[in-house]
């Protein structure tokens, strides 16, 4: 431990711990074990931390000498700086350093996938919050005293806040405002069909509302270098941004991971951790910043808001001849991740269906609202919420019952995507949407007097019972697993055992979907001991890549199995060799060697006799390739697909809407923690239940309106449905490692889709919009009583 790690743990802190945080030095194995491995609902080994409340998150930490920090951020979404005098905050009592774009000492601009970002605004102001200087003092309110004296004058200039005028608005940026163009064509563009429909849909900014604003600590090092602590998804990736930005060698960057707070893929704000480090370095001091809940929404990436045109064209009988598609995505002020985003909104555009011709033109551009990037299910979920759309309305056209209509045109295995992909994994959508819809409606709440809290807006705030309508609908969906085209997927973990106890050494970030709890339950499986920990995650590690799309599931933990089982095979060739017999007829389980003939028979703690053993492995997954100017190019490492069946409560009078129940059909490969996989699905509900009814990050003219929790509306326990999970199709994937599945994003992408359609059944109005606003589901037509 340097010495500057040991100040930023301090007195009293608790410092990032194994297993996620927290879980505290290891215990004595125990003489009975409790069941473990590969299948077993095994506990996260951070959930007494977090109920004790000494789990560490950034914001707990601190460091002897310690300065906090302010960001001033701009009041306006598009405004030229014409001067910045800082002169005033510099000379409060208190003030350390003030910092500005000009004490930038490296690449003034970053960005994840391209530098267009700058680390504070020099020129224009390109969003509402976009950083402009930070400030260093003594006492967090000295500090935002400060940075409210820096007087900064703009000259207004008028927003581009409608991504349709971005193609002929003046260039926001050097790199112009069109970020990335993808003209899909698949198949005869003459063809037609006997049936049309049309559609136009809009998809509201969803925010991943971290429970946990973003907070960080910078803790200067002796050789002139920094070290950040904080809740990163991607520790390496931000080591290599920020030592750009400083204009440091990699090595004198290092990234500590604290306790994340809650993440839905890249959350944090790198607008956060660069000042903290110039600060550090400048004052020479551990700096602090804790993002009050205004700056949190202000600062990271939301999920992009899109507008969308859809033509079905299906034949008599409902089998879809043709998609035609346009898609939207507004990126906000600079790229992020929207070229990812776009790419998986146009492969998916037609969703789990067999369509023989597709032609989709899709566009990311930049605006002056607030920045868009990775957003769980990013680009997917827009365009799942569309397309079924489109299917309700073919299904009405065609009088066919929905789920009928999708049955009829479901994907299956060794059927083409729309960019000429084969879909070589298990693709089960037919099972899945049999399962939910042959799964036993919930009862009507007139039928249960003691149901009325059911009703919308509960017992003392519906209105009359009469004018509640219930509606069933379906939604299916689909994601990609990993990153997509040409991404180097790869991740790197050593195993060692000693004394019966196994360490863990992945830079996988646990961000709460259950990577350590994983981990352990690998080398558990793999080498037969109950006790495994997880190290602490930081850049002295190799690195892992980012906690998204469901990547550590299969990447780290391919990359955990191949380090467990090389430690395998150390730990049995002698006896293998004692025995003369190869390492295969040997076994391990619950803590036990035996062979297959039973001569053999010794535990693991007997085996390592006091040797320490240990090995690293990668993994890297097949490689995929950048879709082509047509679209076409197999850029997907694997699918996962989910039907949903929504159950809904409409009162037509007052607009409020009640989710009943939600019947969830899963494609996951193989479940390997039950309790896990149960809770990853509903929390992905309950996140695709706000997207449908409640959360958008509202704006004027690129102002955010409200950043808080009253204004931006996140569901309650109140508000979550029963969920049944009827179904986890357990086909395994071949080539992911134990042929398990990611399963958190999937549901977020299915459910709103499957929620909109349900208020459409209810009351027979289009709800091309989400969320689904009061006014979309008054009245109802010709909807039954």
């Amino acid at each position: 431990m340097t010495a500057g790690m040991a100040d930023a743990v301090g007195a009293g802190a608790v410092p990032p711990a194994a297993d996620g945080g927290g879980a505290g030095a290891p215990g004595p194995a125990s003489a009975d074990p409790p069941p473990h491995g590969i299948g077993v609902s095994l506990p996260p080994a951070d959930a007494p931390a977090k109920a004790l409340g000494i789990f560490p998150y950034a914001a707990d930490l601190w460091a002897e000498g310690l300065l906090w920090a302010a960001v001033l951020r701009s009041p306006h979404p598009h405004a030229r700086i014409v001067s910045i005098d800082t002169s005033a905050a510099a000379a409060m009592q208190g003030v350390r350093a003030v910092v500005t774009h000009a004490d930038v000492p490296g690449d003034a601009a970053h960005g994840r996938r391209v530098a267009d970002r700058p680390v504070f605004a020099s020129d224009l102001v390109r969003h509402h919050g976009e950083p402009i200087a930070a400030v260093a003092a003594d006492h967090p309110d000295t500090a935002r005293l400060a940075a409210a004296a820096i007087a900064v004058e703009y000259e207004v200039l008028e927003p581009v806040t409608d991504p349709e005028k971005a193609f002929a608005a003046e260039p926001l940026h050097p790199d112009g405002n069109l970020i990335r163009h993808i003209p899909l064509r698949f198949g005869d563009p003459e063809a037609a069909g006997e049936v049309i429909v049309e559609g136009l849909y809009r998809i509201g900014r969803q925010d991943p509302a971290p429970i946990g604003a973003e907070a960080g600590l910078a803790v200067p090092r002796p050789d002139g270098g920094v070290e950040i602590y904080t809740a990163s998804t991607d520790p390496h990736a931000d080591r290599d941004l920020a030592a750009a930005c400083f204009g440091l060698e990699p090595e004198r960057v290092k990234v500590v991971v604290t306790g994340v707070p809650g993440a839905m893929g890249e959350r944090e704000d790198p607008g956060m951790q660069l000042p903290l480090g110039l600060l550090a370095l400048r004052t020479g001091h551990p700096v602090k910043l804790a993002a009050t809940r205004e700056e949190s929404f202000l600062g990271h990436a939301h999920r992009h808001p899109t507008l969308l045109r859809y033509r079905h064209h299906a034949d008599a009988e409902g089998k879809l001849v043709k998609v035609e598609a346009q898609i939207l995505l507004d990126s906000g002020a600079y790229a992020d991740s929207s070229a990812d985003s776009l790419a998986a909104a146009v492969a998916f555009a037609c969703g789990p269906y067999v369509v023989p011709h597709a032609f989709v033109e899709g566009w990311a551009v930049r605006t002056n609202n607030p920045p868009s990037g990775h957003v769980r299910g990013e680009g997917a979920m827009q365009v799942c919420a569309a397309y079924e759309g489109q299917m309700d309305k073919l299904a009405a056209k065609l009088g066919l019952d929905p789920a009928e209509l999708r049955l009829r045109n479901a994907l299956a295995t060794g059927d083409l995507l729309p960019t000429g992909q084969t879909v070589t994994c298990p693709a089960p959508v037919a099972e899945l949407l049999r399962a939910v819809r042959d799964f036993p409606l919930p009862a009507l709440p007139k039928d249960d007097p003691e149901g009325d809290w059911l009703l919308p807006g509960g017992p003392e705030g519906a209105g009359e019972p009469g004018a509640v309508r219930r509606g069933v609908g379906y939604g299916v969906g689909m994601v990609h697993m990993l990153g997509a085209e040409g991404a180097d997927e790869v991740s790197t973990a050593t195993v060692k055992i000693h004394n019966n106890v196994a360490t863990v050494i992945c830079a996988a970030v646990e961000t709460g979907q259950g990577f350590s709890t994983l981990a352990r339950q690998i080398v558990q499986e793999v080498l037969g001991v109950a006790e495994v920990h997880v190290a602490p995650v930081d850049t002295d590690q190799p690195p892992a890549g980012p906690a998204a799309r469901g990547r550590h599931t299969w990447v780290s933990g391919g990359a955990v199995e191949r380090a467990a089982r090389m430690v395998r095979t150390q730990l049995l060739q002698p006896l293998a060799h004692k025995f003369g017999m190869s390492t295969e007829l040997l076994t391990i389980a619950d803590g036990k060697i035996t062979s297959y003939d039973g001569v053999l028979s010794t535990t693991v703690a007997e085996a390592l006799d006091g040797k320490e053993l240990w090995a690293t492995a990668q993994c890297r997954p097949h490689p995929t390739e950048p879709l082509d100017d047509t679209g076409q190019g197999d850029a997907f490492v694997g699918l996962a697909f989910c039907a949903i069946r929504a159950v809904v409560d409409v009162d037509i009078e007052l607009g409020s809407v009640r989710v009943v129940e939600v019947a969830v059909a899963q494609d996951v490969g193989r479940v390997l923690n039950p309790r896990q996989a149960n809770t990853r699905i509903e929390a992905g509900i309950t996140q695709g239940i706000g997207a449908a009814l409640t959360e958008n990050l509202r704006t004027s003219q690129g102002i955010v309106r409200r950043p808080d929790f009253t204004g931006y509306t996140l569901p309650t326990s109140l508000d979550a449905p029963t969920v049944r999970i009827v179904k986890l199709v357990e086909e395994r994937d071949v080539v992911a490692p134990f042929g398990a599945k990611a399963i958190s994003a999937i549901p977020v992408v299915t459910t709103p889709a499957a929620v909109a359609a349900a208020v459409r059944a209810a009351t027979g109005r289009p709800v091309n919009r989400l969320p689904i606003r009061p006014q979309a589901a008054v009245g109802a037509v010709g909807a039954p009583a």
